[in-house]
C-alpha cells in the first residue's frame, strides 16, 4: 500500500513538471508580445527621411529603454537613392521590414497585400482627417499611420530679399520673375535648382499644374479614361514660365545638383531660394541656424488661386501584416504618437507638423510655422503625384532634363508627359 502511494505521488510530481513546462513555453510563444522577461524581439525598420535619420535613431533609444524587450533596428534610405525599389529588393529577397512606408492612393493598392489594417489602433481616433484619406482604401480599412503634413514651394532669404530692395514677397508668376532680376543685380543667385534629382523635378515641381486644375482628382480621372490631356491643357502651358524662369536665375549647373548640394547652396546663402518643402528646416538650420526664412508660392500665373503652396501627407508608416512580430511594431507606433516622448520627438526634434489632433504643433521652425499660416488661410493646393501611374514621376523627370539641356522645346515637352501617362496607365 505504501508503495503504491509513493508511486501515486510520484506521477503527481511528474505531471505537475510536465504542466508547468508546457504553460512557460505558451506563455513566451507565438502571440509576438514578447511578455517574457528574458526575450527580446528585434523590429526592423525601414524608412526614406533622411532628413530625420539621426533624430529617429535618438528617438528608439528612449523607446528601447522604455521597452526593454523590444529593439528596432533602423536603415535609411532616401535623398538621392530610389527607396521605393529599394523596398521591392527587400521583399525580393526575403529581408521583409516589419515597418516600413507608403505613400497611399496608387501605392497603397500595389502593396496593400502585405499591410496590416490598422482600423482599430488607439491612435486612430486622434488622425486628422486630411491625414486619413491617403491610407483608406476601398474596403473602408485604415492601413497606414500619417508621418506627418508637410508642405513645399520656393523657400526664401527674407534678408537677401531685403537686401535685394524686395518688399513684398512675390506672389505671382511676374512678381517672381521682378524678384529674380532684382537679386541678380545684387550679385544674389536667384534659384538653388536640383534638377539632377528625379523626384524634386518630376514629382513636386510638376505636382503644380496639375494641383492648380479646377478640380485636380477629376483632371486625373478625365487623363486616365482620356477625356482631358495634358497637351493643350492651360495650366501646363503656363508650367513653361515655372521652369524658364528658376533655369534663367539658377546656380551653375542644375542638371547635375544633387539634393544634398542644392540645400547646402541655400543654407549657406549663395541663393536667395530653394525649391523645397519644410522637411530641409533641420539641415538648414544646422548649416545656418540664424537664417531667416519663409515659403513662396510656386505660381504658374498672375491670379489669386496661384497663391497656393501644395500641403498633403508625405508618406505614411505601415506594418508588414506578416511580421512575426506585429504586435511589437504596433506598440512601437502607438508610442510614437501618443507617449510624450514620442510626441516632442515629432514637433521639437523632427519639426514636423502632426497630423494628430492630440499633438499640439510646438516648437516648429519658420518654415513649419509658414506652412501652418497658408493652411490656416486655406490657400493650400494637394499633392496628386500618388494618383498618378506608376513610374511616370521619373519618365516625367527625364524630359524635363531634356528640356532644361535645351534638348526639346516646349511642346516636345507636353507631348513627353502625355505619351508616358497613356503608355503606363
Amino acid at each position: 500500500m505504501k508503495r503504491i502511494v509513493l508511486l501515486f505521488t510520484s506521477l503527481i510530481l511528474v505531471f505537475g513538471i510536465i504542466a508547468g513546462c508546457s504553460s512557460k513555453d505558451t506563455s513566451s510563444g507565438g502571440d509576438g508580445d514578447s511578455k517574457s522577461g528574458d526575450d527580446v524581439v528585434t523590429l526592423n525598420l525601414f524608412q526614406f527621411k533622411v532628413e530625420i535619420a539621426d533624430q529617429l535613431q535618438e528617438m528608439i533609444k528612449e523607446f528601447e529603454a522604455e521597452h526593454p524587450n523590444i529593439k528596432v533596428k533602423l536603415e535609411t534610405v532616401g535623398g538621392g537613392a530610389d527607396y521605393g525599389a529599394a523596398l521591392k529588393a527587400k521583399f525580393a529577397s526575403g529581408e521583409e521590414p516589419d515597418i516600413f512606408n507608403n505613400g497611399g492612393f496608387k501605392e497603397l493598392e500595389l502593396w496593400q497585400e502585405k499591410l496590416a489594417d490598422l482600423s482599430g489602433e488607439p491612435w486612430v481616433d486622434h488622425v486628422l482627417p486630411i491625414g486619413k484619406v491617403p491610407m483608406t482604401a476601398e474596403d473602408g480599412k485604415l492601413y497606414g499611420m500619417p508621418v506627418n503634413l508637410e508642405g513645399y514651394g520656393f523657400v526664401y532669404n527674407k534678408d537677401l530679399f531685403e537686401k535685394a530692395g524686395i518688399k513684398e514677397a512675390p506672389k505671382t508668376i511676374d512678381e517672381l520673375k521682378d524678384a529674380s532680376k532684382k537679386l541678380e543685380k545684387e550679385g544674389i543667385t536667384p534659384f538653388s535648382a536640383g534638377y539632377g534629382e528625379w523626384w524634386i523635378i518630376g514629382q513636386h515641381l510638376l505636382n503644380i499644374p496639375f494641383a492648380q486644375q479646377d478640380d485636380p482628382e477629376a483632371f486625373i480621372a478625365g487623363l486616365y479614361d482620356g477625356s482631358e490631356k495634358i497637351v493643350g491643357n492651360e495650366k501646363f502651358k503656363q508650367f513653361k514660365e515655372v521652369l524658364d524662369t528658376e533655369l534663367k536665375y539658377a546656380n551653375d549647373n542644375p542638371l547635375t545638383t544633387d539634393y544634398n548640394t542644392q540645400v547646402t547652396l541655400f543654407a549657406s546663402g549663395e541663393t536667395a531660394m530653394l525649391q523645397q518643402g519644410n522637411w530641409t528646416e533641420n539641415m538648414i538650420t544646422e548649416i545656418n541656424p540664424e537664417i531667416n526664412m519663409g515659403f513662396l508660392p510656386i505660381a504658374v500665373n498672375n491670379e489669386e488661386s496661384a497663391n497656393s503652396l501644395p500641403v498633403g501627407v508625405p508618406n505614411n508608416w505601415v506594418l508588414n501584416k506578416n511580421s512575426e512580430h506585429l504586435e511589437e511594431a504596433k506598440t512601437f507606433l502607438n508610442w510614437m504618437v501618443s507617449s510624450e516622448t514620442g510626441k516632442r520627438y515629432i514637433t521639437e526634434e523632427f519639426a514636423f507638423i502632426p497630423a494628430f489632433d492630440n499633438i499640439e504643433p510646438a516648437g516648429l521652425g519658420d518654415l513649419g510655422t509658414s506652412i501652418l499660416d497658408y493652411s490656416k488661410e486655406e490657400k493650400t493646393i494637394p499633392w496628386t503625384w500618388f494618383r498618378w501611374p506608376d513610374g511616370a514621376n521619373k519618365e516625367f523627370a527625364a524630359a524635363i532634363q531634356e528640356y532644361a539641356a535645351g534638348k526639346i522645346d516646349y511642346d516636345t515637352l507636353l507631348e513627353r508627359f502625355q505619351q508616358s501617362w497613356d503608355n503606363l496607365k
